[in-house]
């Protein structure tokens, strides 16, 4: 798995481009060489994938049985719009303009690591999907890590 992580502010260049994080692009595999997969998200934003990462989501989605009605209709709509990319020598790449329009996208965005995924937000749309209520964040970490054990320490 890959480890992209962290929390970036991007601008959009007036030719639609968005150079990625160097961060960012440092940690994606070297097998993807600089090719990427690019997807509208559930939420508002856009999702990018190492090839790698990609294939294994593509196979379980492309692997649902196409004579089921809802599995067709998730295919449909999951697969819309997905684009393989290819980033240049500086991490730039342009954002599709139907999906720039998808995720609101204009003259800046914040990029977020997300381990085996990076997520591309419209700033303002960002603030309004993550959890404000401390108490909240709390109670969703203890639902689901509070329960596992901690791993044992490393004598």
């Amino acid at each position: 798995m890959n480890f992209l992580s962290g929390e970036y502010e991007c601008k959009i260049d007036p030719k639609g481009r968005l150079v990625l994080p160097a961060k960012i692009k440092a940690n994606l595999p070297e097998a993807s060489g600089n090719h990427v997969v690019l997807t509208r998200g559930f939420e508002p934003c856009l999702v990018l994938y190492p090839k790698a990462e990609w294939k294994v989501i593509y196979d379980k989605v492309a692997g649902l049985n196409e004579f089921n009605e809802e599995y067709r209709h998730f295919q449909r709509n999951f697969f819309r719009g997905n684009t393989e990319i290819e980033l240049d020598g500086a991490g730039r790449f342009i954002v599709p303009k139907t999906m720039g329009r998808f995720a609101g996208l204009e003259k800046e965005a914040i990029v977020v690591g997300l381990g085996n995924r990076v997520e591309i937000w419209n700033p303002d749309k960002y603030e309004e999907f993550l959890i404000q209520d401390q108490q909240n964040f709390s109670q969703l970490a203890q639902k689901f890590l509070g329960d596992k054990p901690a791993e044992e320490p490393l004598l």
